[in-house]
């Protein structure tokens, strides 16, 4: 079972990092062959395909990199000054793998898979440009409402700031022209909205599970070890995003969904759009969280004013066709009273690029 896991991971990888595609490859095979990675992954057998094994153990070998516990492997690793050599990768890890075992597997056991990855403010900047621009229309306002995000499952934070992005578009920067994160959010084409008029964020809070704190050095480690080794680009734009983290810190509460959810829609805003947002969180969410957070957006959407609306911004997954079609990443949007519901568009999963297509979200 795991090995599978392990092979469906590498294969997953294969186009957009052929570091971690060779890794996790090599290590189902030595699953199969109840080698060392046997002794690492023991007592994670039965984890559900969601908490995804291989990642957790990709990102456990990361972080010995980053840490510099592993300096032969060190030399594959982008992020670490290195040029990958994936022939030799297998046997320079090996050393590290027995050397470290132990420290290895309380970290898998330990761990969830959180990336954060920044590259989502791109289409959340667009898609709340909307959002504040269609509740105020539907509202008989000239000026678009401000916004108060509530992010679940916001992981380090790295999301809620997005009007302190720098989004450049040709000659032009949206957002945040001075901002440690300028983004190219590789748009094709626009969100339907006015996009020279700026976003106005009132206030912002997240939740999570096992929220990660970016201000130490663990918590930088910890998101960092998530990012492919070779894809530099995201690995830079982590970087940017923590420098700016650490000038506008927003705390990040430990609390399930639904439940922090419901303290946060107990009382309105007057004048303020509150957008609940998450982004490639559903599919570790259990059913029962579902139902709950489900019925607690539905009781806050019922009591909604158009002096106080509501919105649910989402950037997850979906299916793309029929039972046998793949899954593509897609933005959708709600709104309330309004009864506006929108896809907005698709992108990567790491949120660019991203097409802005406008289609009924049934």
């Amino acid at each position: 079972m795991l090995a599978e896991q392990f092979a469906a991971a590498a294969h997953r990888c294969r186009e957009h990092s052929p570091l971690t595609h060779r890794l996790l490859r090599d290590a189902a095979d030595d699953l199969v062959r109840g080698g060392v990675t046997a002794a690492i992954m023991a007592g994670s057998e039965h984890d559900r395909d969601a908490t995804v094994p291989g990642l957790r153990f990709a990102g456990a070998v990361h972080r010995l990199v980053l840490e510099g516990r592993a300096p032969a492997l060190a030399r594959h690793y982008p992020t670490a000054g290195g040029t990958p050599d994936l022939p030799a990768l297998w046997q320079d890890a090996l050393p590290a793998l027995h050397r470290h075992a132990d420290l290895l597997r309380q970290r898998v056991r330990a761990t969830a898979v959180q990336t954060n990855e920044p590259g989502r403010n791109a289409p959340l900047y667009g898609g709340l440009l909307v959002a504040a621009q269609e509740a105020a229309k539907a509202a008989g306002r000239a000026v678009p409402f401000g916004v108060r995000l509530l992010e679940v499952g916001a992981s380090g934070g790295l999301n809620l700031r997005p009007h302190r992005v720098g989004y450049r578009l040709g000659g032009t920067v949206l957002g945040d022209p001075d901002s440690p994160l300028v983004l190219d959010p590789e748009w094709t084409g626009r969100p339907p909205a006015d996009l020279g008029r700026r976003l106005r964020v009132t206030g912002r809070a997240g939740c999570d599970l096992d929220p990660v704190d970016v201000s130490t050095e663990d918590g930088r480690l910890h998101l960092s070890s998530f990012v492919w080794a070779d894809q530099v680009r995201r690995w830079d734009r982590l970087r940017a995003a923590l420098a700016l983290a650490a000038t506008d810190p927003v705390p990040v509460e430990r609390s399930p969904g639904p439940a922090w959810l419901a303290r946060q829609l107990a009382h309105a805003e007057h004048d303020v759009l509150t957008v609940v947002w998450h982004s490639v969180v559903w599919q570790y969410v259990s059913p029962a969280d579902r139902a709950r957070g489900r019925a607690v957006l539905a009781d806050a959407a019922a009591k909604a004013t158009p002096q106080t609306p509501l919105a649910l911004l989402v950037f997850e997954p979906r299916r793309a066709g029929g039972r046998d079609a793949g899954h593509r990443f897609e933005l959708l949007l709600r709104l309330w009273p309004a009864g506006l519901s929108l896809r907005l568009g698709h992108g990567a999963g790491h949120g660019t690029p991203f097409t802005w297509e406008v289609s009924p979200w049934e």
